[in-house]
């Protein structure tokens, strides 16, 4: 798995602060690499993803560890769009040091009414904007 098998890129300064006793970038700090990438697709300029008067919630995640990052440098965010559900849409996610895979992810975002708080659906306008940047189910290899 490489950078260049998603679709959308994006990166994160690893700073010193970042780092935890063991002297890599602490695991928890993963995660946040991770929203820098969704959050960057779901709001793109000119593309707002959601249906008026709706937002996302992250409702599951998965996260597999391959390596570790380390500071100083820089953390490449690979982002995919492989599922879109009912009201939901799957992303998945790798994170990269100087070309290694350091993590994989899965995650699962909602699309919920503001005023409810309850899931939507997604209209028929905001599935064509997710299919339209959806990967062929061949492209993503989950790996």
């Amino acid at each position: 798995m490489k950078l260049e098998d998603f679709t959308f890129r994006s990166f994160d300064k690893l700073r010193y602060g970042d780092t935890d006793r063991q002297g890599h970038i602490n695991n928890a700090r993963f995660l946040t690499f991770l929203e820098t990438g969704r959050t960057e697709v779901l709001h793109e300029a000119g593309n707002k993803k959601a249906d008026e008067g709706c937002s996302f919630v992250l409702a599951r995640v998965t996260l597999d560890f391959r390596a570790e990052l380390l500071w100083p440098g820089t953390v490449e965010i690979g982002t995919r769009l492989v599922k879109v559900g009912n009201s939901s849409a799957t992303y998945e996610q790798a994170l990269f040091q100087n070309g290694k895979l350091a993590a994989f992810s899965e995650s699962i975002v909602v699309q919920t009414n503001d005023v409810t708080r309850k899931s939507q659906p997604f209209s028929e306008a905001a599935r064509a904007r997710f299919e339209a940047i959806m990967v062929k189910p061949q492209a993503a290899l989950s790996s």
